[in-house]
């Protein structure tokens, strides 16, 4: 899988971005989507997923309201709209493709992690 940023990756804390993962390979079809995010010296941490057919969803607490996710699947293509950013949400995101049809909270239920892509948001 491949994970995008659509727009600059450095925007001032109450601007948006939107994130994009590609998967070429087809391998998201029937499976739940994640992203996940790791600041410096941090854990890599749940932000959002979603079901393989996107009727689900669940959000981490700290980005509900402001994030968004979606996926369109007939382009094995999978969106996070992050909007209001915070300063406390710099870090590199991560894309992944869950071993199930739902997406969890849970890294360990992730099988596919895409590179990584950086977003850092000033204030």
């Amino acid at each position: 899988v491949q994970c995008r940023r659509l727009g600059g990756g450095l925007v001032q804390a109450g601007g948006s971005l939107r994130l994009s993962c590609a998967d070429p390979r087809r391998t998201t079809s029937n499976n739940g989507l994640g992203w996940f995010r790791q600041a410096p010296g941090e854990e890599r941490e749940f932000v959002a997923a979603i079901s393989w057919r996107g009727g689900t969803t669940n959000y981490a607490n700290f980005v509900k309201g402001r994030f968004i996710i979606s996926r369109d699947n007939a382009k094995n293509t999978m969106f996070l709209q992050m909007n209001d950013l915070k300063p406390e949400d710099t870090a590199v995101y991560f894309c992944a493709v869950s071993r199930s049809s739902y997406g969890t909270s849970r890294r360990e239920d992730y099988r596919y992690w895409g590179q990584g892509t950086q977003v850092t948001v000033s204030s």
